[in-house]
C-alpha cells in the first residue's frame, strides 16, 4: 500500500496553510466562521483540486482559536492645529516617526490621541478600521500605552469615531 497520497495531502494542507498565513483577512474570517470555502479556495494561489483545497481549509479553521476580540480601556482625544515640526523650531513633537515630527504648530492636521491599555493590536486594528473608513492617516505611533494617529484637520471628527470603534473591539489571540 502507497503512502503517496498521504504525502500529497500534507503538502497541498501545508501550501494552503502557508498561503492562508500570507493573507491576514482571511485567517480572521476563517477564525471567524465567515468563509465560503470554495470561493476561498479558488482566491488562494494553491496548485490543487478546488475541492481538496477548500477541505484543507476547513480543517485548518478548525484547528484555529474562535474569533474574540476585546474592548480596550483607552481615552480618546482630539487635537487640532497639527503640523511638521521643523528640527530646532520652537514647536514640540507631539509625534516623530522616521524623522518626521508633528506637534501642535497651527498645522492642517488633527491628532487623535488614545491612552491606556494601547498597543500594537490595537494600532493595527485602528488602522484599518480607519482605512474601512476611508481615512488615510499622514502618520501613526503606539508606545508606552499612548497611540497616536495622524489625519487631515477635516477627517478628525470622523477619525476619532473610529478609533473609538476599533479599540472597542480589539482582535485577541
Amino acid at each position: 500500500m502507497s503512502t503517496r497520497p498521504a504525502l500529497e495531502d500534507m503538502s497541498l494542507a501545508a501550501e494552503t496553510r502557508r498561503a492562508v498565513e500570507a493573507h491576514p483577512f482571511l485567517r480572521m474570517a476563517l477564525r471567524a466562521g465567515v468563509v465560503n470555502y470554495t470561493a476561498a479556495a479558488r482566491f488562494l494561489d494553491v496548485e490543487g483540486e478546488t475541492d481538496a483545497i477548500a477541505t484543507a481549509l476547513r480543517r485548518y479553521a478548525e484547528d484555529l482559536p474562535d474569533y474574540a476580540a476585546e474592548s480596550r480601556d483607552a481615552s480618546v482625544r482630539m487635537e487640532s492645529g497639527i503640523g511638521p515640526v521643523d528640527a530646532g523650531g520652537d514647536c514640540e513633537p507631539l509625534l516623530t516617526v522616521g524623522g518626521a515630527g508633528f506637534g501642535d504648530c497651527g498645522g492642517d492636521l488633527t491628532a487623535i490621541v488614545a491612552a491606556g491599555t494601547v498597543d500594537a493590536a490595537a494600532l493595527a486594528t485602528t488602522l484599518e478600521r480607519l482605512s474601512a473608513a476611508g481615512h488615510s492617516p499622514t502618520a501613526a505611533a503606539v508606545a508606552d500605552g499612548t497611540m497616536i494617529v495622524i489625519v487631515d484637520r477635516l477627517e478628525g471628527a470622523n477619525a476619532l469615531r473610529a478609533v473609538e470603534d476599533a479599540l472597542a473591539g480589539v482582535p485577541s489571540e
